[in-house]
């Protein structure tokens, strides 16, 4: 079986801000931080080489593979912040119509700027994720 590559790293949150996030990122990642911080009760950890996560869950798939994997968190990806939230139910979908200018992939909530979101439905979307996590997983 494949090793998997997210898993915890104990690397320096700080360090991968410092190298990876434009000055305006890190202003924008010190209020995300804050905001998982509050939504998760849990401090920032270093996933693999690149996710700063927050909580921890243990997966298993139909097909017997299982690991673990953050909560939530987020990473720099270039010009964007990648949020990692489950957003396919239909509360999230209802979110995500209002939320501001983003894009989304599975699992993955892609944003250039706080300032282009509306940041209550923004911690809302957040938060519901979180739950859904909890609700299924423990």
């Amino acid at each position: 079986m494949a090793k998997l590559k997210t898993t915890f790293t104990g690397a320096s949150v700080a360090d991968y801000l410092a190298t990876r996030a434009s000055p305006e990122q890190r202003a924008d990642c010190k209020v995300l931080m804050r905001m998982l911080r509050e939504l998760t009760g849990e401090r920032p950890r270093m996933w693999g080489p690149s996710i700063v996560g927050y909580g921890v869950y243990r997966y298993t798939y139909p097909s017997g593979h299982s690991g673990e994997a953050p909560m939530t968190g987020f990473a720099i990806r270039g010009r964007d912040i990648v949020v990692y939230l489950d957003c396919e139910g239909k509360t999230e979908r209802k979110l995500l119509r209002d939320v501001g200018k983003h894009s989304v992939g599975k699992s993955c909530f892609y944003f250039r700027r706080l300032a282009d979101l509306d940041q209550a439905v923004f911690r809302e979307l957040v938060a519901t994720s979180i739950a859904g996590v909890r609700q299924r997983y423990g």
